[in-house]
């Protein structure tokens, strides 16, 4: 917070730039993370806002679908920054970062990620290791999303440790729904046990065919059982070949398909989470005057 005067002596808060940490998380494979990391984080930086993305998946999907096809050769990755967060050694300025020319920042990662996560386990404040470095750079950006593993291990609690809310895809197909509720507990669990201000940005329906009943069902569902408690996203993103394409492509569905429904889709999105995080932030300046 920033107290300042105006010139006719009237005091006026502000708030300092401190990114908003949105980890994008679900235990359950091809539900569309990564899509969701990428189109969502250049989509933010369209609009002006200074967007980090940070690959915190071994399969390092994120990283090769923003056009870096070979991540084990990469010099650095975050499992090396995190490495040095454990070591108690110094990182440089934006060390490991990577821009990439659609206006976002990228901490890519690769197969080392997956040794990282067994050392973890031994790791003092192990995790707390993801929000140590977070921590040092939040400052510098509007936005830092987190693209999770599709699991609920070390490296996910550290992503759910460090975010203060989540994006939870969910595949509009009966199996994807069932395995929201665990992926609940264990967003419950660790805003009881380590991050109590931790909260759901929302639930977002992913592949969803219009065209078939199951799919409606299943979007009705999700909305009837947890829209009560839970945000679920009004938009919905569609299935479609050309946003499968993508990652091959090393760019956004924005350059690749521009006038299709999931670039349409992913722009409601993003003006969906920028409308959230302003009555956040009016709600906050209320609450300080």
């Amino acid at each position: 917070m920033i107290c300042k005067t105006d010139r006719f002596g009237k005091k006026v808060i502000t708030i300092a730039k401190k990114a908003n940490v949105i980890g994008i998380v679900n235990q359950k494979g091809g539900v569309g993370k990564t899509c969701t990391a990428e189109n969502l984080g250049i989509g933010l930086a369209d609009a002006g806002k200074s967007v980090l993305l940070v690959d915190l998946d071994p399969q390092a999907s994120l990283t090769v679908s923003l056009g870096l096809p070979h991540p084990d050769e990469l010099e650095t990755t975050v499992s090396d920054v995190l490495v040095k967060i454990i070591n108690d050694e110094p990182i440089t300025d934006k060390e490991g970062i990577l821009m990439h020319p659609e206006g976002v920042d990228l901490l890519p990662a690769n197969i080392s990620l997956s040794g990282l996560e067994v050392s973890l386990v031994n790791a003092m404040s192990r995790e707390k290791i993801l929000k140590q470095y977070i921590d040092t750079i939040r400052n510098q950006y509007d936005y830092i999303l987190i693209d999770c593993s599709p699991s609920l291990g070390m490296l996910t609690v550290n992503a759910l440790t460090a975010s203060d809310s989540l994006i939870v895809p969910v595949q509009a197909q009966y199996l994807s729904a069932k395995g929201l509720e665990q992926l609940l507990q264990t967003v419950n669990k660790v805003k009881r046990q380590i991050n109590s201000k931790l909260r759901i940005e929302g639930i977002l329906l992913t592949m969803v065919d219009a065209r078939t009943n199951n799919a409606k069902e299943i979007s009705s569902l999700i909305r009837e059982t947890y829209g009560g408690k839970i945000k679920v996203f009004q938009t919905e993103i569609p299935r479609s070949v050309r946003a499968a394409e993508i990652s091959t492509e090393g760019k956004s569905i924005y350059e690749h398909d521009p006038g299709g429904k999931v670039a349409k889709s992913y722009r409601a999105l993003t003006e969906e989470v920028m409308q959230n995080a302003e009555k956040r932030r009016k709600r906050k300046l209320e609450q300080l005057r």
